[in-house]
């Protein structure tokens, strides 16, 4: 899951001004504000490693607030002069960082925050919302979390729910309700005179919502709380309404424009000396940048006729640009010369001439994310061959936690010097060029920087490789697993365009239908998409409790509407509406858009993105796709063999987590099990519970179930506590069992933890290394989460290893056979096969063998395999 950091600049800066003595520099700067401030920038880094980044500062125009309320934050004082000051330089070293500055006139940063934040939020990324006050509570969530500087320092309360509800008193979706009760002095908001805290938290935790309180005004034991309600009740709605972050701010941003840049290491070092911060330019990269010259390296234009002439036969470096499914260009350098061969107009021949020196296996090529070029040649009939080295796949494998690496970071990091960006040279946002509007010349300098950085990354990378004891994985697992990918991305998976179509109209029926119930229960009919013609049914029409309120109106968002679900039908429909049109969006519609002219759906296997080694996928996602439920296997169902003579089979890994953890373990109980081929989860059920195995109930069974992998993914009593329904003594009583069954277990976990403190990393049975900066966080909860970590990633990541090590020999041993039968997709543990009816058993045992046999384990590897004329039946 992606990282953003959202900052607070008014509300942190602030804090750190205050928080440290007046500092001046030479010139008579005031430097105190830069400092607390850049401090916190560096510890940000180091902490959360953010993938998208930005700083939001308050505008000087009055908000909607002050035209609300005229007194809104009338008790604050000005800004100190010698903070008004350092306001610019801060600015300055914030965009020497290259990190986006939003304001907006109108409203405050908080706005601008809880806007991002939500919508990162939707698209599957983790906020940390760092700031320096209490404001952003109300943002909390499972993936929103506050970090709240104590003093102006480096040190912070984290606030997850929980711990809002434990030191605040009441739930972040409560907190403006509170405030309207209990008022916030800090920005003048009023509440209610006489309801402080204790009675704002008792009374919340009666009626949950200001609105629904107001309305059950009789039902308030205390006579003068009851007056005192009635009273000021427009006043107690006011102060909400101030207090309310706006979470739907018109903000015309592409959020790529946010992802994290590589710093602006001269305009840093300039900054830093000038302000005289001595302590911060050590924390700057030693190496001191230069920028690459394009004058010192050139690239030939030529034809490809005499760069396959010229080129050398042994070793080449080869660099392209794919944009839209056109080639834009390809480079050549083989440490003497460089080629640029541009495709004007669209012609192409150039791939065609070059195949030569492509298919030959015998000439290493030094590549960058060359998947994308193998896939395209492999559909022109050209085979890509003699992959040497990979830079992006070995900058991966070095360090799995950043979620990009693009060449310009591996120059300054391996190289000393710095080449242009993409965005540098297209731009970003609404502005952005595509590579037909740049001039020719822009594009060769641009070639001539990347693929002279590719060259010259070869030998450092490689060696980093092997100090780091992955060379191994890299040359024998995840560099052979390219053409694996690459195949798989060219062959597809057929769809059956009559059962997606069909599929369709059993969705729109059914989305029809609820439609028309949805509408006969609210009694007349309304755009059920819209949130203001929603919330005017549930809340005015329907009379529903009021959950939370918006800048436009009262919010009908999931959470609200899962609140309201035993209220009224109508609620559970709406859910339910909402459910089918998006899997109908993404899984129906999103399919058609997707489908190529072969009828098959064409996925894009991403090799390098997730920190546990796991191949991802996308455009579309075929990896996530419901299991459990009906619609689930009723999409499953519009998959198919490419004719009718073949096949789709599955191979899943059984239990293959629990069996690399018995094997990591040595723990001899889960060992025996696995030998003899236990029921794993009934063998757990047994120990947990204290019963003879044979009285095990189902319901037994699947709380072992739980225990067992929540065991591998680090659980908590809390977290088991939540999924089995059960109390938190219970679920910690069931824990305690399990480590008393399998102390092995125990012992290998602590183990894990303690290795990722003194080395600041774990490795998998391959050696894949994952580095855990969490581990040793003086925060509790970011510590927790880098143990959750430590525990997790050598049985995941080794999982991972095992599945892409089999891949890569059933490709091989398919390949190898001449054998018509294709591998087309990987689901986790699972393979998907297109075989052909008449190698049905000749492709069974090729798959079995390899995939139980690929790595040695203590306990053996099983593996199911299932066949069918679709996926579901396959399944």
């Amino acid at each position: 899951m992606p990282n953003m950091v959202l900052i607070d600049g008014n509300s942190l800066v602030y804090k750190a001004y205050y928080a440290l003595p007046l500092l001046t520099n030479s010139e008579g700067l005031y430097t105190n504000g830069i400092y607390g401030f850049t401090m916190m920038l560096f510890k940000i880094f180091e902490e959360y490693k953010p993938d998208y980044i930005a700083v939001a500062f308050d505008k000087k125009a009055p908000t909607f607030r002050h035209k609300e309320y005229d007194q809104y934050k009338a008790n604050r004082k000005g800004m100190p002069e010698e903070l008004i000051q350092q306001l610019p330089l801060l600015k300055d070293v914030i965009k020497g960082f290259n990190i986006p500055i939003l304001e907006i006139e109108g409203y405050e940063a908080d706005d601008i925050i809880g806007t991002l934040a939500k919508k990162a939020e939707r698209m599957g990324m983790h906020v940390f919302i760092v700031t320096g006050d209490r404001d952003s509570l109300q943002l909390v969530s499972d993936n929103i979390t506050s970090v709240i500087s104590k003093k102006g320092t480096t040190e912070v309360d984290v606030y997850t729910p929980d711990e809002v509800k434990k030191k605040i008193g009441v739930w972040p979706a409560q907190i403006t309700d509170y405030k309207g009760l209990a008022g916030d002095k800090s920005d003048n908001i009023p509440g209610v005179p006489g309801i402080g805290s204790k009675t704002a938290i008792s009374l919340l935790s009666q009626y949950n919502t200001l609105e629904n309180l107001l309305e059950n005004l009789d039902t308030v034991d205390k006579k003068k709380t009851r007056e005192l309600l009635a009273e000021y009740r427009e006043q107690a709605v006011l102060s909400k309404k101030l207090a309310t972050i706006e979470v739907n701010i018109p903000i015309e941003l592409d959020m790529n424009e946010l992802k994290m840049k590589q710093w602006n290491y001269k305009a840093l070092r300039d900054l830093f000396s000038r302000l005289e911060f001595k302590s911060l330019m050590g924390k700057l990269p030693a190496v001191e940048l230069v920028e690459f010259s394009k004058d010192d390296f050139h690239l030939e234009t030529a034809s490809s006729q005499e760069a396959l002439k010229s080129i050398s036969r042994e070793m080449v470096a080869v660099d392209y640009i794919i944009d839209r499914e056109q080639l834009i260009y390809l480079a050549l350098y083989d440490g003497k010369r460089g080629y640029f061969l541009h495709t004007s107009d669209g012609n192409e021949d150039i791939s065609k001439t070059l195949k030569p020196l492509f298919e030959d296996d015998s000439i290493k090529k030094l590549t960058y994310n060359i998947k994308g070029l193998m896939t395209y040649l492999g559909k022109r009939g050209i085979c890509l061959k003699g992959i040497e080295f990979d830079a992006a796949i070995a900058a991966y494998l070095i360090n799995s936690i950043d979620s990009e690496y693009p060449i310009s970071s591996l120059t300054r990091d391996y190289l000393g010097y710095s080449i242009k960006e993409e965005y540098e040279l297209l731009g970003q946002g609404k502005g952005r060029l595509t590579y037909r509007d740049v001039a020719i010349k822009d594009i060769q300098d641009y070639a001539a920087g990347r693929i002279k950085a590719i060259f010259e990354l070869y030998n450092p990378m490689i060696a980093k490789l092997k100090d780091d004891g992955s060379f191994d994985l890299y040359k024998k697992i995840e560099i052979p697993l390219i053409e694996v990918l690459s195949s798989m991305e060219q062959v597809g998976f057929k769809i059956d365009k009559n059962e997606l179509n069909e599929l369709a109209k059993e969705f729109d029926f059914d989305i029809n239908r609820l439609t028309n119930e949805i509408y006969e229960l609210a009694g007349e009919e309304f755009n059920i998409n819209s949130p203001k013609q929603l919330s005017y049914i549930l809340f005015e029409k329907l009379k529903l409790p009021v959950i939370k309120k918006t800048k436009t109106g009262y919010s009908t968002d999931a959470e609200v509407l899962d609140e309201l679900s035993s209220q009224h039908d109508i609620v559970e429909k709406i859910l339910r509406y909402r459910t089918l049109v998006k899997l109908r969006n993404t899984y129906i519609s999103g399919f058609m858009k997707l489908l190529g002219d072969d009828d098959r759906l064409h996925t894009t296997f991403m090799q390098t993105v997730t920190s546990t080694g796991r191949i991802s996928s996308t455009e579309p996602n075929l990896q996530n796709i419901p299991v459990r439920d009906e619609i689930g296997r009723r999409i499953r169902k519009i998959f198919i063999p490419r004719d009718e003579e073949h096949l789709i089979m599955s191979a899943d890994y059984s239990q293959i987590e629990l069996r690399v953890l018995a094997h990591l373990s040595g723990d001899a109980n889960l060992i025996n099990a696995f030998i003899n081929n236990e029921d794993i989860h009934a063998r757990t059920a047994s120990e947990v519970f204290g019963v003879p195995i044979e009285e095990v109930t189902p319901q037994m069974r699947r709380s072992a179930k739980a225990v067992n992998f929540g065991i591998v993914y680090g659980i908590s009593d809390f977290g088991l506590a939540k999924d089995l329904k059960i109390s938190r003594s219970e679920a910690q009583q069931y824990i305690n069992n399990y480590f008393r069954r399998y102390p092995g277990v125990k012992a290998y976990l602590d183990e894990c933890i303690e290795q990722a403190r003194k080395k600041g990393y774990v490795t998998t049975i391959y050696n894949r290394r994952r580095y855990i900066p969490e581990i040793n966080s003086k925060n509790y909860s970011i510590r927790t989460l880098g143990e959750r970590i430590a525990m997790n990633t050598p049985i995941q990541g080794s999982a991972a290893d095992i599945i892409k090590a089999a891949m890569d020999v059933v490709y091989d041993r398919l390949k190898k056979a001449h054998l018509d039968s294709r591998l087309i997709l990987q689901v986790h543990d699972e393979l998907i096969l297109d075989v052909a009816v008449s190698e049905l058993e000749q492709v069974k045992d090729i798959v079995k063998d390899s995939m139980e046999n690929v790595v040695a384990l203590k306990v053996p590897l099983l593996v199911d395999i299932s066949v069918g004329r679709n996926w579901f039946e396959a399944k």
